[in-house]
């Protein structure tokens, strides 16, 4: 597999590896109570910036550090949206690049990716000062965000699997 295609099939499997995130995260909102459609929960409005998830949220704090100009909240729902699909397929490319230079990738090398981007979110965001640190958190919602992570992991390794065996 080239570099190239190992990052293109990277960014496809990070983009199902959010859905499955998101999977995660939906059953939550449906166990608390929640009775929107999978559709209508993923692209709900966010009207301001103090209901936009956390996604949104850094790339808000980093693009307001580099033109020192505040964001309107019209623009954080498409920019969170924007943000959380992004990273997500980012996130896979890097494990596309990863997996890719394998001799023989396994689907399941995802969950362990999945464990990595779950720490890297909690260490290296407050690090920058872009996230809250891990101790701000209770333990449901922590591990409630790994199980949601470890989801990503495994939809990201096994759809990167599929596809490198499709010729």
């Amino acid at each position: 597999m080239t570099p190239l295609a190992a990052v293109v099939v990277g960014l496809l499997a990070g983009a199902i590896g959010t859905a499955c995130l998101d999977a995660v995260h939906y059953k939550k909102y449906r166990r608390s109570g929640g009775t929107k459609s999978p559709v209508a929960w993923e692209f709900a409005p966010v009207e301001n910036w103090e209901t936009a998830p956390d996604p949104g949220q850094v790339v808000r704090r980093v693009i307001e550090g580099f033109t020192q100009r505040d964001l309107p909240d019209r623009s954080a729902w498409l920019i969170s949206t924007i943000a959380h699909w992004g990273y997500g397929s980012a996130a896979g490319a890097a494990y596309g690049i990863l997996a890719g230079s394998l001799r023989t990738p396994h689907p399941l090398y995802g969950v362990p990716f999945g464990a990595v981007v779950f720490a890297s979110d909690y260490v290296a965001l407050p690090a920058a000062g872009l996230y809250k640190p891990i101790w701000k958190y209770d333990a449901t919602t922590l591990a409630w965000d790994l199980s949601a992570h470890l989801a990503y992991g495994a939809g990201t390794g096994a759809t990167f699997w599929v596809l490198t065996k499709i010729r």
